[in-house]
């Protein structure tokens, strides 16, 4: 577990909010909007920021369905509901049918009575969907509602929670829930100072390991239980902390996305703000997503083209609650790094070493430290233990004055931006001198100290009062926790250094392609292949020289235009794998071999009753590299671009990696350093390197034409698209495309 603090830990928040250089944006019936910004399909550019002040902050709570019966449900939250009120300085006005007062507070018979502007009205009905109604007209803000039994339960449950979602639209408020509960109106620590963590659970019980971390000195400063969604969703309340100067990380329990989009403009407004946000995404299998479906209704999206989606906008994807308390602390206090090297610290090599090697292991760089320094370690260390990195200062040295020493010089070389050091058991006083020695050191330095304290026991005092007191101490109880935080802390701000949004670079009005690629879909059917490569062909997709025929005669002329040898493949919106059923001849060198050709694929394909458009006569190209580049609609997301190992590779291995479109060059390479594959692109084994920068054209391309034709392509697959030597580009030998 992450440790205390009572100070500040990090530079004024404000100042990075106010640095982010976003467009100007104006506010609309409680919306913050970027002007009119759209990309050339007509999706918004920029995240839409609903105004929550009134929401966390009311002046005013109608408590719909108050009660002060004991032992009735409503009882209880009523009396929570006073309570929270009386904090934030809010008047709450009971509302029921039959009641004349509810807690000594004089109550109204309906929302239609109240006589007074109401900011919230939190409804402890059974059936909200009559009380949206008559809160339409009220012009009440915002709304919660607790009630359960609809997008969770199955498909008239779904039904319900349209119907309510329509209802709220028309009212014009804003509606927290269906199927949520009271956790936005805990009691948060107001004596912690620092940074806070902002917190979004869809499942209130998964927030409350991160919602003690007020226990042990962390700072908590809201907590949004979205439920199902109806209205309100996880994007929004991103959107609305990523804006907040006192938040200094998003912490989130995600089981489904109500839209992809949304969620990506959310975290591409987090990314500009500087904001870290960390998730937890349940859907990894297909029992999680199943599981997560029927708890909120919520659809949780293919898990490798989320988990690309998150890491392309910024989003730290965890695993674990344990991983999400102690990532998003950590990422709410540290201070921007000033250097992206970790030394491992220790009074045992045999900790040091297995440290090393896991944090190594998980991408973090090691450095070496100078010999320069080496010598002075030696001047309190003894010279037979090493001080390369990790450093071991064999026990002793930490029990006297050479503690601190050895500390501050680590600190002070400025190849080392972080210093972990891990106590793998209490051994006083070595242990406490050790602890007290890192706090001081890290009260006098802008880097981070990281301590793993490892003992199962955590009463020792060492732990408690000198590491979980400390506001400059991140203090972890497991390695991983603290390698995952540590890597997800430096990864963070280097993805924010100089961050541009994908959203930037998205085309906003079509292209000439897009005008002669829109003439060739041909909507509900499947292209042929010669259709589909005069669709590559519209937005500058090289494809090998060919003609389509339809006569063994017309065939020996093309080869010859073509040139020999040559490729001979059957063409038909039918045919999705030719290979299979002997559709295609390879390195036909003569006009007989074509005759012959064109009838063995023209009888083959009467045979199986396959209607063609042609017989395509093919140049043959050389030898490269087989990739495959894609295109697929995801429920969540939309279009999305994958690019992989192609040829028969792509089935075997599934080597693919995933992008959501828009995306710019920088992370068309990213995509290929994520191909297991990857070397296969330098060259192996003799063969020349391949021209990469003819494969990321093709794959910018192709994500072009994904944006532009979302309305009309359902999927394209250009499998092999042959990559060859460097300098002489890349060729789509084959394509398929599905028009919606």
């Amino acid at each position: 577990m992450l440790g205390s603090t009572h100070g500040t830990f990090t530079t004024d928040l404000r100042a990075r909010v106010d640095a982010c250089g976003e467009s100007p944006r104006a506010t609309v019936h409680g919306v913050t909007a970027a002007p009119g910004d759209q990309d050339v399909s007509g999706r918004p550019l920029h995240a839409t920021v609903p105004d929550l002040d009134r929401f966390f902050r009311p002046e005013s709570v109608a408590v719909v369905g108050a009660s002060d019966t004991e032992g009735r449900p409503n009882t209880g939250i009523t009396r929570q509901l006073l309570a929270w009120a009386e904090r934030v300085g809010a008047r709450l006005v009971p509302v029921h049918p039959t009641r004349t007062s509810v807690f000594g507070i004089d109550c109204v018979p309906s929302v239609g009575a109240l006589t007074e502007p109401v900011d919230l009205a939190v409804l402890l009905v059974a059936d909200p969907l009559p009380v949206i109604e008559e809160l339409a007209e009220t012009k009440v803000k915002f709304a919660v509602a607790f009630a359960s039994g609809f997008a969770e339960t199955g498909e008239a449950g779904a039904a319900a929670q349209e119907r309510l979602a329509a209802a709220v639209r028309r009212s014009g408020l804003r509606l927290l829930g269906p199927n949520t509960n009271l956790n936005a109106f805990e009691r948060f620590r107001e004596d912690l100072e620092g940074p806070a963590v902002a917190l979004i659970t869809q499942s209130g019980h998964q927030g409350r390991p991160v919602f003690t971390l007020q226990e042990l000195g962390v700072r908590l400063s809201h907590w949004a239980p979205t439920g199902n969604e109806a209205d309100l969703e996880t994007a929004d309340f991103i959107s609305y902390f990523a804006g907040r100067p006192e938040v200094g990380s998003i912490a989130c329990y995600v089981e489904g996305l109500k839209d992809g989009r949304s969620f990506l403009l959310a975290a591409d407004r987090a990314a500009r703000h500087g904001v870290p946000v960390v998730a937890v995404k349940v859907g990894r299998t297909e029992t999680g997503a199943r599981t997560a479906a029927s708890h909120t209704g919520k659809l949780t999206g293919a898990d490798q083209v989320v988990d690309a989606a998150m890491r392309q906008f910024g989003v730290i994807r965890v695993d674990g609650l344990d991983q999400l308390q102690d990532t998003a602390t950590l990422l709410a206090r540290a201070r921007r790094p000033q250097a992206d090297g970790v030394v491992v610290y220790s009074i045992s090599g045999g900790t040091g070493a297995h440290f090393a090697d896991l944090a190594t292991g998980a991408g973090l760089r090691l450095p070496t430290l100078p010999q320069a320094k080496q010598d002075e370690l030696h001047t309190w260390i003894p010279e037979y233990l090493s001080v390369s990195n990790p450093v071991d200062n064999g026990g002793h040295p930490v029990g006297d004055w050479r503690g601190r020493k050895i500390i501050d010089a680590i600190l002070a070389d400025p190849s080392v931006g972080v210093l972990i050091c891990p106590i793998t058991g209490p051994f006083p006083p070595m242990s406490d001198k050790l602890a007290q020695d890192l706090v001081d050191a890290a009260e006098a330095t802008d880097k981070l100290v990281c301590v793993v304290w490892g003992s199962p026991v955590g009463t020792e005092d060492a732990y408690r009062t000198t590491l979980l007191g400390s506001s400059r101490v991140a203090t972890f109880r497991t390695f991983a926790n603290c390698i995952g935080a540590v890597k997800a802390y430096l990864d963070h701000h280097r993805f924010t250094t100089g961050y541009r949004s994908p959203f930037d670079e998205a085309p906003r009005t079509p292209s000439p392609s897009f005008r002669k690629a829109q003439a060739l879909m041909r909507p509900g059917r499947r292209l042929s292949e010669h259709a589909a490569k005069q669709l590559l062909r519209a937005y500058g997709i090289r494809v090998p020289r060919e003609q389509l025929v339809t006569s063994a005669a017309a065939a020996v002329r093309a080869a010859g235009l073509v040139g020999y040898p040559v490729v001979m493949k059957a063409s038909g919106a039918q045919l999705a794998h030719k290979t299979e059923l002997g559709l295609v001849k390879v390195g036909l060198t003569s006009a007989s071999q074509v005759r012959d050709a064109y009838r063995e694929l023209t009888d083959i394909a009467r045979f199986e009753s396959i209607d063609l458009d042609g017989v395509l006569v093919c140049q043959m190209v050389g030898r490269g590299v087989e990739m495959v580049v894609g295109v697929t609609r995801d429920d969540l997301f939309g279009p999305t671009v994958t690019v992989g190992l192609g040829g028969v590779l792509v089935e075997v291995l599934g080597d693919t990696a995933v992008r959501v479109p828009p995306f710019g060059e920088r992370e068309a390479r990213s995509m290929l350093a994520e191909l297991r594959g990857r070397a296969l692109l330098d060259g192996v084994r003799g063969a020349p390197p391949a021209d990469v920068d003819a494969l990321v054209e093709v794959v910018l391309r192709v994500q072009r034409m994904a944006l532009e034709l979302d309305g009309d392509l359902a999927e394209l697959d250009i499998n092999p698209l042959m990559v060859l030597p460097r300098g002489q580009g890349a060729v789509a030998l084959d394509a398929l495309a599905v028009c919606r």
